[in-house]
């Protein structure tokens, strides 16, 4: 599951505690096979096949058919530049469009240029035909504006959350669950999908820099295996260990009880798994890229994108712990979730 995933299982029940109605049209792949509600959302299958670069443009196109014949909503609410391309669709078709930008994928290494032209082109359709355009990073917020003069109206800084309640429960049994024989403190960890804009190919190079004991833990797969991703699971030993994906408790407590949580990335919107180590009360050490820099934590907590010395260097010193409680009331996801829902209103009301 990756950020936008997570953003919505976060932001969607809070909103049905608010009295709205949602549904989610889910790329069928990934989810059950017939519809089902979770915490109040209900979830809808809706055809989409497995391609690394058609996929999620198949499945935008139909859903919006879907949910102009089946679902009849007041508001759609697309996520990410991608399906944004097809923000004009929905508007000829009568409806009032959202779209949550949740960074500049464009930028993304995975994508050719003509990948990257297309996402470009979704960020243009958002901001010139969606009804409201809310973006998770401050700096991209701001660089939008300045940007779109016309449109700066309709856009609004509105970040992914934090969680204070996310290792309650959670003890080492959980860790044990893992099955990956792992020490409390006595292991560093990073977590996201196996493709280059995570930067892990750095991580793990500038970790074999080091002769720190303590041993790497990579969390997350990928959706599509590539030459990038094998390439990678290659350098498993003893010493850096694949865990795959991993959810729940036993993800929660990889977190918790690492010595180290790490964020290489060279691309973001604002990354939750970083909130989500902070909410777990780890130190965290992350790539000094804006959307990372957005957190506004202290420079030891910083270090040089794609430099491996810098990083080794950064891996051996003890980390301090991040100001979890500011950063707990900076992004609070039920704050978040009124605000969205005041956003998704104006939409439906005022455009």
């Amino acid at each position: 599951m990756g950020g936008i995933e997570s953003h919505c299982q976060q932001l969607y029940p809070r909103l049905v505690a608010q009295g709205a109605q949602v549904t989610i049209l889910a790329r069928s792949p990934y989810v059950k096979s017939t519809p089902y509600e979770y915490q109040g959302v209900k979830v809808i299958p809706v055809w989409a096949m497995r391609h690394k670069f058609l996929e999620t443009f198949l499945h935008t196109f139909v859903a919006i058919f879907y949910a102009r014949l089946f679902v009849h909503p007041d508001v759609i609410h697309l996520h990410a530049i991608g399906p944004a391309l097809f923000t004009p669709l929905a508007r000829l078709l009568g409806m009032k469009v959202v779209v949550t930008h949740h960074g500049a994928d464009y930028d993304r290494q995975k994508w050719n240029a003509f990948a990257k032209g297309l996402l470009k082109t979704g960020e243009t359709m958002a901001i010139t035909f969606a009804n409201k355009i809310l973006v998770v990073g401050k700096s991209l917020t701001d660089r939008l504006k300045q940007e779109n003069p016309k449109q700066a109206h309709k856009i609004e800084f509105v970040p992914n959350g934090a969680l204070a309640d996310f290792d309650n429960n959670v003890t080492l049994d959980d860790l044990q669950a893992t099955g990956l024989a792992l020490e409390a403190q006595n292991y560093i960890v990073t977590v996201g999908r196996l493709v280059p804009e995570k930067g892990f190919h750095d991580l793990v190079q500038a970790y074999l820099m080091t002769d720190i004991t303590q041993k790497l833990v990579v969390v997350g797969s990928t959706d599509h295996q590539d030459e990038y991703s094998r390439e990678l699971l290659s350098k498993a030993s003893e010493r850096v260990i694949f865990a795959g994906r991993r959810e729940g408790a036993q993800l929660k407590a990889l977190y918790k009880f690492a010595k180290l949580f790490v964020l290489p990335s060279y691309h973001e919107g604002l990354p939750i798994v970083a909130l989500e180590a902070i909410s777990a009360d780890t130190p965290v050490l992350l790539s000094d890229i804006m959307p990372n820099l957005d957190i506004e934590l202290g420079a030891e907590h910083y270090f040089k994108v794609g430099n491996h010395a810098d990083l080794a260097k950064k891996l051996a010193l003890d980390i301090p712990k991040a100001p979890k409680a500011d950063i707990l009331a900076k992004y609070d996801w039920d704050q978040i979730a009124q605000h969205s829902l005041l956003m998704l209103n104006q939409a439906v009301n005022k455009s």
